[in-house]
């Protein structure tokens, strides 16, 4: 395990010197901390959009998906289609309002369009209390990976205590640029390590990838069709949850908020149009969890089938560079959201709410201080109230996808108003909780998120005709 575990640590080092020395030579006020001075061309987009989506859910969820649940797996291929689709059309214009104005988050895009700053403080809440459940997920993700990959040799809470450190070291330094500058690190290893271990069990077990699926058809067919071993995740639900989960993708606030790093709405575009390729990676993901499914059942957690057959296929030395990848992956998207939450709290709670009159200067500080305190929060909330971090996480995705129709909205349709945009989003949030709290998702068989946001866009057209009539 000697080699494992100097791949695992000597990966993060240079991760981390690489994410410090990116903004080494920059003058790092707001505008260079939160949105990269917007100079970022197309590989850098690229690389860093991929970065803040593709986390440790690409180790560990959707090969643990499709080992365990089967067939409802293939939502994540076509909401991500979808989402980029989308991009095309909205984050263009999206950016030309940010360069025209100078914005750097999302709550700044509302207070803008709607100019409501109350609005603004209410979108900065629900997004950071989206963000802290996910920036704790890659945390925890991050440590299962490397304690598994170095053999128990490096415990969890070690792992999870170094990458907090050094994290935490160059995002305040170098703020997006370090983001940036480790997804290339990160992009390279991940793409690497799930092509060898995507492309390779499948052949190595069964000959190749359509001979397992022959296995699977031969021997437990219904794996591999909806609703798969998933009773409650028929096509019903796979259809409103691709809704969901595509119209809400860029809604995230490190994602929303990323998209003003592009030096020109071209590159934009053309991010849009490559993205595509980056569902080829989870595809290769899924064919691990689809052999595992065969070659290893029975196991108790179906998000530890990629890790636990590259152990049983592959030499220890291996083993870390996987360990190695996984924890770079959860290392970027974590960067992301902890600078993304540290800007919603110094700009959008603490200058927005209670005092308009403090200075870039200042407001920048902050966001540098508060990078620690979210990291140290998500520790600690993970550490004491575990199941209260299961439950935000569950209306997470549901909670941001609310923003799609003020944003939307705003960008393409005068009449919508303030009034309608918060009756909307208070109703949508509101079901959300009712729905996932209570027990009732799915609702009537459709994903709760998305009859949440169905009510809210209704709401939001509704009461925006009436307060322009």
């Amino acid at each position: 395990m000697n080699a494992a575990l100097l791949i695992i640590s000597g990966t993060i080092l240079v991760s981390t010197l690489v994410g410090v020395y990116a903004g080494r030579r920059v003058k790092m006020n707001l505008e260079n901390w939160t949105v990269g001075g917007r100079q970022f061309g197309v590989v850098l987009i690229w690389l860093l959009m991929a970065g803040e989506i593709y986390t440790t859910f690409t180790f560990l969820g959707a090969s643990g998906w499709a080992y365990s649940k089967g067939a409802p797996t293939y939502y994540i291929l076509i909401y991500g289609t979808l989402a980029y689709t989308l991009s095309f059309f909205i984050l263009p214009e999206l950016w030309k309002l940010g360069k025209r104005h100078g914005l750097h988050t999302q709550p700044d895009f509302f207070i803008k369009i709607y100019r409501s700053r109350a609005l603004g403080v209410l979108v900065a809440v629900i997004g950071i209390v989206s963000i802290l459940p996910y920036l704790q997920l890659q945390l925890a993700g991050l440590g299962f990976i490397v304690e598994v990959a170095s053999n128990g040799a490096v415990g969890s809470k070690l792992a999870i205590g170094i990458s907090f450190i050094l994290t935490c070291v160059f995002v305040y330094t170098s703020g997006i640029r370090g983001s940036a500058w480790v997804s290339v690190i990160k992009d390279i290893m991940m793409i690497a390590a799930v092509a060898i271990v995507g492309l390779g069990v499948p052949r190595i077990y069964f000959g190749g990838i359509g001979k397992m699926f022959k296995a699977i058809i031969a021997q437990k067919p219904e794996h591999l069709v909806f609703p798969g071993a998933a009773p409650s995740m028929d096509v019903l639900w796979i259809m409103s949850t691709v809704l969901l989960t595509g119209l809400g993708f860029y809604m995230w606030p490190h994602v929303f908020g990323s998209a003003f790093s592009a030096k020109s709405e071209k590159v934009i575009k053309r991010n849009a149009i490559i993205m595509p390729f980056y569902q080829i990676p989870i595809l290769l993901v899924f064919m691990v969890g689809f052999t595992a499914f065969l070659v290893l059942p029975g196991l108790k957690n179906g998000d530890t089938a990629f890790l636990a057959l590259v152990q049983k296929t592959y030499p220890s030395w291996f083993l870390g560079f996987i360990g190695a990848a996984g924890a770079v992956t959860a290392m970027v998207p974590a960067s992301i959201l902890v600078l993304f939450a540290a800007a919603l709290l110094a700009k959008n709670v603490y200058q927005t709410g209670f005092n308009p009159e403090a200075g870039e200067d200042r407001i920048m500080r902050l966001s540098r201080a508060m990078v620690l305190v979210v990291m140290t929060a998500a520790l600690a909330l993970a550490l004491f109230f575990p199941n209260a971090l299961v439950n935000l996480l569950l209306i997470g995705y549901d909670g941001v996808s609310q923003f799609f129709p003020g944003v939307v909205l705003g960008l393409f349709w005068k009449r919508v108003s303030r009034a309608g945009v918060v009756c909307g989003l208070v109703a949508g949030i509101a079901l959300v909780i009712f729905l996932v709290f209570g027990g009732h998702d799915p609702f009537l068989g459709l994903n709760a998120g998305f009859v949440a946001l169905a009510v809210n866009a209704v709401i939001t057209v509704g009461v925006s005709l009436l307060a322009k009539s």
